[in-house]
């Protein structure tokens, strides 16, 4: 018996031998004869039959349109992208740079401190005052994200010194005491509207839509929404998760003005705003939230994105941030509420300059929403990868939420949150700055003309 056991130990050292020695030896002749079988399929095939048909194939139609198109027609049903919104290629902040000081004035000391406090809400009882510019967006707790990802971000928020956003999920006993500043986000919804809530809340957002879905809504299937989530939202066992798409039967705007007076009132006179999608009309809706009584408004841009968002309601509604915030800061100032009413806004703001260049056009903060959710993962995401997307780490259902360390996401989103503001203090300073507050589109330019003349600062080929 062990003369057998060295004999096929033997052969098997032999073939791993020879197969190695293969490798060494033949693997550019393997290669060689691969690519020269395949250059001939695809050089002689006619068009009709030729794999490479493809190419302008996809290139007429797009990969990404490709890709849905076969999932409509494969379901049969409305689809709904997992996360990334518009695919389209929106007008952006890219063309915009900012305008350095460097003969005279100066540039301001490295060391000195920049001032980057803000005040939402500065006309309320209570407006909300935050360390920084940058509040994280609402992603809800089991319509969105997981528990583990919800406490990460709250606590990187109360740690960063900034808000966190509910979001139209469920809101977690525990989060509510993580929380440093809590935005409850007042939805279309039978959940999250308990007056122990409304009365914690530093904010209270009522959304009348968003960026990637306007003012719809949707309907979550019992299957579809498992475990704790159910039990914190209020639903029965086969009840359905039901987002409307108004608040009120026959709603009128006089019912949307006296629930902003209901809410300041319960909550005690925090700020009562409203979410708003950017859309052809925005004059018109700043119009009507002003006659609201709102004490913020936050605009939702074209590029937004959020889980599960039908491609037309993303592809073909809205219009661009850039445009609407523009638009948005015009109107506020003609009506003489820009300092009364603060505006908040979001959609596809993703690195510092974004989020630099919206607050000097007018913005007083920025909701970051993708880029939070990507960093929050950041190295737990290689845990999904590469055969799942590294969303499936921080999704309610995600195959890996479970494997989710709370502690480092906290650490990863705290840390974006505190290098962003950093990088931009550097800027301010590069600009002549101490604080925030100086900052203007006076410190813009633009390398593009018509977004230039759009903005109402200089042309850069223009001396």
């Amino acid at each position: 018996m062990p003369n057998i056991l060295t004999y096929i130990l033997f052969a098997m050292i032999t073939i791993l031998f020879v197969f190695v020695l293969f490798l060494l030896i033949g693997w550019r002749w393997t290669i060689k004869q691969i690519v020269k079988k395949t250059g001939k399929i695809i050089l002689t095939d006619s068009y009709q039959e030729n794999i490479m048909e493809l190419l302008p194939g996809l290139r007429h139609m797009g990969i990404q349109n490709v890709l849905e198109n076969s999932l409509r027609a494969e379901l049969g049903t409305v689809l709904h992208r997992p996360l990334t919104g518009s695919s389209k290629k929106w007008p952006h902040l890219d063309p915009i740079t900012f305008i350095p000081t460097q003969v005279s004035p100066f540039p301001v000391n490295g060391e000195e401190e920049v001032d980057m406090m803000v005040t939402i809400g500065p006309k309320a009882k209570k407006p909300m005052k935050i360390d920084i510019p940058l509040i994280i967006s609402g992603m809800g707790y089991g319509i969105g994200i997981s528990e583990q990802a919800r406490l990460a971000l709250t606590t990187a928020a109360k740690n960063a010194g900034t808000a966190i956003n509910s979001g139209e999920g469920g809101v977690l006993p525990e989060e509510l005491d993580a929380a440093g500043k809590y935005i409850l986000q007042f939805g279309k919804t039978s959940w999250a509207k308990e007056e122990d809530i409304i009365k914690r809340a530093d904010m209270i957002e009522i959304k009348l839509g968003q960026g990637a879905l306007v003012g719809m809504g949707k309907t979550i299937l019992p299957e579809d929404l498992t475990g704790r989530a159910r039990e914190v939202m209020g639903l029965e066992e086969n009840e359905k998760a039901v987002i409307g798409e108004l608040f009120f039967e026959n709603q009128t705007l006089q019912d949307l003005k006296d629930l902003v007076e209901e809410l300041r009132s319960m909550s005690g006179g925090v700020p009562i705003g409203a979410k708003i999608g950017m859309g052809g009309k925005i004059e018109e809706d700043i119009d009507h939230l002003i006659e609201m009584g709102v004490d913020f408004i936050a605009i939702d841009g074209g590029q937004a994105a959020m889980k599960e968002a039908p491609p037309i309601l993303c592809d073909d509604f809205g219009i661009p941030t850039l445009h609407g915030l523009v638009r948005a800061v015009n109107h506020l100032t003609k009506r003489n509420m820009k300092d009364k009413i603060s505006l908040i806004v979001s959609g596809g703001l993703l690195v510092p300059g974004h989020f630099l260049k919206v607050l000097a056009l007018g913005a007083d903060a920025v909701y970051v929403g993708s880029a939070m959710l990507f960093t929050l993962s950041h190295t737990q995401s290689l845990k999904a990868l590469p055969f799942e997307p590294p969303t499936q780490a921080v999704w309610y259902n995600g195959k890996f939420k479970d494997q989710f360390k709370i502690e480092d996401g906290v650490k990863s989103a705290e840390k974006f949150l505190t290098a962003s503001i950093e990088e931009m203090k550097m800027s301010l300073r590069a600009m002549g700055k101490h604080s925030l507050k100086e900052l203007t589109k006076n410190d813009l330019v633009s390398y593009d003309e018509p977004t230039a003349k759009m903005i109402g600062i200089p042309f850069t080929f223009q001396s």
